[in-house]
């Protein structure tokens, strides 16, 4: 029987506060920016395919660097994660991943029966790749090897020469795995910093997922994608998704459409708020005693608690405030080690969630 973790993470979505600093999205658009009613009274809401709409596939390639027929539309990263993982690996078989990571990455592949061995990260340097430890973890069980950049939840981008590297110590030491590289937060930019691209081309065993739920600030949609330039691993996680979601919505995939037709005004104008609220943050951290690392992409980043600070009491009062932060257990971390995401509030409501959370740090109510 396939069983998962309960996560703390849920309470993200089930358990609303004023002043959340937990939840690491840009900016929610709206359906009035995105289509006209005339347009949706049209929408056939017939079934999709299992591929996922043609013009959107084409429109997620183009940003990607691979081939539209290299694209697989899933419902959110999420599911992509989970088709992976369902198709590539079993009880007995091995996952490695490093830590502190999106819950699911490791929850998914636990479920599924495959042995988990982690590689922690470490908030004091920066949480970079440490790649001899990486390679000592890889075996020829490893089936999946899994990473995230910018990484959840501390916003760190790998660049290609790491994930080369990786990529060239998996191919010696594991030679049956595929890496995936998770980059949901990949377009969330700040200011002019000019988007990254893709690492979707690099390694034939390379798989990446990616969504509308971050950068876009489209989280509602529930659409995501996955790419791989290996066909047959795309014809085997086409043929997971038809036995598992069929396809995906098709309001949802037209909707995603115009997002995408659009997504240089509206990364653009979110990466104006990133780049102000990220310096609001810095800012900030200088007046409170609190440490943390730089985030390269995303709307989230990872801050320290001094070591004499007791972390019950800071979540309790920080509870009282009404404000939230996501603590690091939720990804593999201490509790020291928090998520916080600055993306999400107004400015104003920003600006208040900060005064509030360096009084949960200095011990005020």
């Amino acid at each position: 029987m396939t069983t998962f973790q309960s996560s703390g993470m849920t309470a993200l979505i089930d358990r609303p506060v004023r002043y959340d600093l937990a939840e690491s999205t840009s900016p929610p658009l709206r359906l009035g920016d995105l289509a006209d009613p005339a347009e949706l009274t049209e929408l056939t809401l017939g079934y999709g395919t299992t591929h996922g709409d043609a013009e959107l596939r084409e429109l997620i390639a183009a940003s990607s660097g691979v081939a539209a027929a290299q694209v697989l539309v899933t419902v959110g990263a999420i599911e992509a994660m989970f088709l992976l993982a369902q198709a590539i690996c079993g009880p007995g078989d091995r996952v490695l991943l490093a830590t502190p990571c999106f819950p699911p990455t490791r929850t998914v592949p636990e479920g599924l029966g495959a042995q988990v061995d982690v590689v922690p990260l470490s908030f004091d340097d920066g949480y970079r790749l440490p790649l001899s430890r990486i390679a000592d973890a890889l075996t020829p069980r490893t089936r999946l090897v899994s990473l995230a950049s910018p990484q959840n939840p501390a916003g760190v981008r790998f660049t290609d020469d790491e994930l080369r590297a990786v990529l060239a110590e998996v191919a010696d030491r594991a030679p049956t795995a595929v890496v995936l590289v998770d980059e949901t937060y990949r377009e969330s930019t700040y200011g002019d910093d000019p988007v990254p691209r893709s690492v979707a081309g690099l390694s034939s065993r390379l798989v990446t997922t990616s969504s509308l739920s971050k950068a876009h600030g489209a989280p509602g949609l529930r659409i995501g994608w996955l790419t791989t330039t290996d066909a047959g691993l795309y014809e085997r996680l086409r043929q997971a998704k038809f036995h598992t979601t069929i396809a995906c919505p098709t309001a949802e995939e037209f909707l995603a459409a115009q997002v995408l037709r659009r997504r240089t005004d509206i990364l653009a104008t979110r990466a104006r708020r990133l780049a102000e609220a990220l310096t609001e943050l810095l800012d900030w951290t200088r007046t409170v005693p609190v440490e943390i690392v730089r985030p390269d992409g995303g709307a989230l980043c990872c801050l320290r608690l001094p070591a004499d600070r007791g972390t019950d009491a800071f979540y309790a009062r920080l509870a009282r405030n009404g404000t939230r932060v996501a603590p690091g257990s939720w990804f593999g971390e201490q509790d020291r080690v928090f998520r916080l995401g600055f993306g999400h509030l107004p400015v104003e409501d920003f600006t208040t969630a900060l005064d509030r959370l360096g009084d949960a740090i200095t011990g005020g109510n």
